[in-house]
């Protein structure tokens, strides 16, 4: 669905635009690896996003399909990526992490819930 329309990244995940994201929401599964309070913070949250923060992703993960579409999202891009390396990592093969985070959803008045 997004996977492939997605850019490679060298670390073996792809990136997607916010836009290419929200425009999914429902559709794929979406974790958002910040803080709780972060979540429901200012930037608030994607419709239809899990929270599963960054040091608990790897836990977590291990219950997941390996091979199902998982989008990552952050305030601005960097822990959803630390997260979207450990999943490649684990063996994970489509794992598409989204490009600006929050900030960037926020900075393009895309829909978030707060």
């Amino acid at each position: 669905m997004i996977y492939e329309k997605s850019t490679p990244h060298a670390i073996g995940y792809r990136e997607a635009s916010p836009e290419a994201v929200v425009a999914l929401r429902g559709k794929v599964r979406m974790v958002d690896v910040r803080e709780p309070d972060e979540f429901v913070g200012e930037l608030g949250h994607i419709e239809g996003a899990e929270l599963v923060p960054l040091a608990t992703v790897e836990t977590a993960a291990a219950k997941w399909n390996k091979d199902a579409e998982l989008v990552l999202v952050c305030r601005s891009g960097g822990r959803s990526g630390r997260a979207a390396e450990a999943l490649v990592r684990m063996g994970f093969s489509r794992v598409v992490n989204m490009t600006g985070g929050m900030l960037a959803v926020q900075a393009a008045n895309l829909p978030s819930v707060r």
